[in-house]
């Protein structure tokens, strides 16, 4: 019986630390140690003893979830946990649009060896130079544009 409550206490320990140390590790470790105790008290006390422990084992874990997803963001611990709010922003600038680009010239800001940024029109892209290395303040064309860059040549 020891054993039993042993297991279900490491259990519910390992599920609630999950909240704090992500990875699923501690989760796994948790659900086995609550498993191995109901399949003891199949063991031990039978039939009656195992679904009774199953049962026991169920509620805990839905009052440990109700805790942790309901109560625990509502505290001050919690607020610093949980992530209330979507962060705007990109990572990559947007790329221009290749028909508004193409065939316009532009300043390197950067050399390019074969990739820097440029400027056209007060904008500054990423650009990839196909004529290779582009010293800085050269002046270069627009030729293609790729997925997160221009592809510029000298003029």
């Amino acid at each position: 019986m020891n054993a039993i409550i042993l297991l279900f206490l490491i259990g519910l320990i390992l599920l609630g630390f999950e909240v704090f140390v992500p990875g699923a590790i501690l989760g796994i470790l948790g659900a086995v140690a609550m498993l191995v105790g109901v399949v003891l008290s199949f063991v031990e006390f039978g039939q009656g003893g195992g679904w009774t422990a199953l049962a026991i084992a169920s509620s805990l874990v839905g009052g440990l979830l109700y805790f942790e997803f309901r109560v625990l963001p509502r505290t001050r611990i919690g607020r610093r946990l949980f992530l209330d709010s979507a962060v705007q922003g990109t990572s990559q600038p947007v790329v221009a649009e290749a028909l508004t680009v193409v065939g316009q010239t532009g300043e390197t800001q950067t050399p390019l060896s074969p990739s820097g940024y440029i400027d056209i029109d007060g904008k500054r892209y990423e650009a990839f130079s196909r004529s290779g290395f582009v010293p800085k303040g050269a002046t270069v064309r627009v030729v293609g544009v790729d997925n997160f860059r221009l592809i510029v040549s000298k003029t």
